[in-house]
């Protein structure tokens, strides 16, 4: 058997190697980071129950918590009017407030 003897770079490079952890290769790569089920933190949705602004019936609409923009429109399951839906996060994402309103 041979042996090779190693380089100090290539033992330092090594070390570096064994170190990275799933953030720092994110960021390695230039990469966002992604929800993973049961790892904890934010979920990427919440599901939360509204009144209708026009015809009063209780819906339950999906909230994503990972869109960039803080409102979104949906008809009702019940009157098929148009909604809006104004999010409001916190500082970490995490849904605050839902409000809704009428378009006319």
């Amino acid at each position: 058997m041979i042996r090779r003897r190693t380089t100090p770079e290539l033992a330092r490079l090594r070390q570096r190697i064994t170190q990275l952890d799933s953030a720092s290769i994110d960021r390695l790569y230039g990469l966002e980071p992604v929800w993973e089920p049961g790892a904890g933190g934010l979920a990427p949705e919440e599901f939360v129950g509204v009144r209708c602004p026009y015809c009063g019936e209780r819906l339950e609409t999906r909230v994503d918590l990972t869109a960039d923009e803080p409102s979104y429109m949906e008809d009702c399951e019940v009157c098929c009017r148009p909604i809006e839906f104004n999010v409001e996060r916190d500082a970490g994402g995490a849904l605050v407030a839902l409000r809704v309103q009428r378009i006319d």
